[in-house]
């Protein structure tokens, strides 16, 4: 009891104002809907392969996990944070260890030790050796009693870390499936581009030969016939960069795959299907769905006993330490008991006084940071609940446009087919052959596009959701 009180005296000595506690803002509550939308499930809550309904996507994203090295360094720090806690934990335990020990040692003659020595039997008859041997076989356990838990606070800590390092394995997982997804809509939609680009160049070199053939007979004049070639190399040439962006976004896929370029086989995309409306739940399932969320709170979770270790540190720690074995100056002797036996114990008292600044420093040190990972558990929330939002703005506005693209290209598919009936017949002049060409183009074009910004539209949903992860995490 007295001890007690002699370490508070101390503190209020040195101070309390260092122990006051962080003040923790409370969250700004988060909000009934998603701009007006919420459904009593989650989307969230379905599997990828559900969601995006792509078998040859699924098998990807599989593969996409068992080798994407991102994500095995992910769950590596995982593994380097449940170390922390065993070593953790072990601080609170005794150590043990064995001891074994040979040495030799010479007094000289004219010292205390060597005078004494000189004149002093080691055994019945035997005077003590010049050169004394040393040798011993000890067990030997030290304790650092854990009065004011600091050591627990730093073994709670590590084990928040974990949980953190967790999250953000399956915060890994789900980056890495909405990029290989996006990765994979945007391969496709290149595909159907060059496709377009290769078709409509064909019909352009058509349109070219029937020009060429009235030029002929006097019905089309030269500068017709440069401007239907000069559209053909302009196709050609946007082909050309098509098959380059295709090349380098396959490469970039099987990056994320965790492999060495390679052709990725895949069926031509066929039809613009709209996707249909999706679950999205409320926005309080933000918290428990979202890695990065959760991931945030573990991280304020694990600053707060930071905190609280950092403060222990100013109070006095105690620590047991212990012995026991044998001694003598012959390894012969080691086993003669109780002669050679030994034993020691001890124990100690210490508490910091003067010049602290060093743990002050560390204790602000541990408050700032608590703060700064309160901020961020804030910060994180907020831009979930905006990411939701955003990614619903995206996909209704993606769907609308891509409704009328489908649209406008049945629109145009016709007039391309009456300007080139007419033109054929003498009916249409070439510039309205051109016209219409150049618009159907670019509305097929577009149409693909609108396509591919709603898919990804639909995965960045699902990834503002917190869905992607549900399936065990690989080890």
């Amino acid at each position: 009891m007295a001890e007690r009180t002699w370490v508070l005296v101390v503190v209020l000595a040195s101070g309390c104002s260092a122990f006051a506690p962080v003040v923790i803002r409370e969250q700004e509550r988060l909000p009934d809907t998603f701009a007006g939308q919420s459904s009593a499930d989650a989307g969230a809550q379905l599997d990828w392969s559900a969601w995006f309904g792509d078998p040859q996507l699924t098998t990807l994203v599989d593969e996409a996990l068992a080798q994407n090295q991102s994500l095995a360094m992910a769950v590596e720090r995982v593994e380097l944070a449940r170390a922390g806690v065993t070593r953790a934990s072990g601080a609170l335990f005794p150590r043990l260890d064995l001891g074994v020990g040979a040495g030799v040692r010479k007094y000289g003659l004219y010292t205390m030790d060597g005078a004494g020595n000189a004149t002093t039997d080691i055994l019945p008859g035997e005077r003590v050796p010049v050169n004394l041997g040393d040798f011993s076989l000890s067990l030997q356990t030290s304790w650092e009693v854990d009065l004011w838990g600091k050591l627990r606070s730093q073994r709670s800590s590590a084990e928040a870390q974990v949980a953190a390092g967790e999250e953000g394995v399956r915060l890994v997982m789900t980056s890495l499936i909405a990029e290989v997804a996006t990765t994979w809509f945007t391969l496709k939609a290149l595909d159907r581009t060059r496709a377009v680009l290769e078709k409509t160049a064909l019909h352009q070199a058509e349109a070219l030969e029937v020009v060429k053939m009235q030029r002929s007979v006097g019905r089309a004049s030269e500068l017709a016939v440069k401007q239907f070639e000069a559209q053909v190399l302009e196709t050609r040439g946007a082909e050309a960069e098509a098959a380059q962006a295709l090349a380098e976004t396959e490469a970039r896929l099987n990056a994320l795959l965790g492999r060495f370029p390679r052709p990725i086989p895949r069926a031509a995309l066929e039809r613009f299907e709209l996707l249909e409306d999706v679950a999205v739940g409320v926005p309080a399932e933000l918290l428990r769905n979202r890695p990065d969320v959760r991931q945030a709170e573990q991280q304020l979770e694990a600053a707060k006993f930071d905190v609280t270790a950092a403060q222990a540190a100013f109070f006095p720690s105690v620590n047991l330490g212990a012995a026991v074995g044998t001694q003598a100056f012959n390894p012969l002797f080691l086993a003669r008991i109780p002669e050679s036996f030994i034993y020691s114990l001890l124990g100690g008292l210490v508490a910091p006084l003067l010049n602290r600044a060093a743990l002050e420093a560390q204790l602000q040190g541990t408050k700032a940071l608590q703060r700064e990972a309160m901020y961020n558990y804030h910060r994180t929330v907020l831009q979930a609940y905006v990411d939701v939002v955003t990614a619903l703005i995206q996909r209704q506005a993606t769907a609308k446009v891509l409704s009328l693209k489908k649209e406008q290209e049945l629109a145009v598919a016709e007039m391309v087919d009456t300007a080139d009936s007419l033109f054929r017949s003498g009916r249409a002049n070439y510039l309205e052959v051109l016209l219409a060409q150049q618009n159907s183009l670019r509305i097929e074009l577009e149409l693909i596009e609108s396509w591919r910004r709603q898919r990804i539209a639909s995965v960045t949903l699902y990834r503002s959701l917190g869905g992607g992860w549900r399936r065990e995490a690989p080890r």
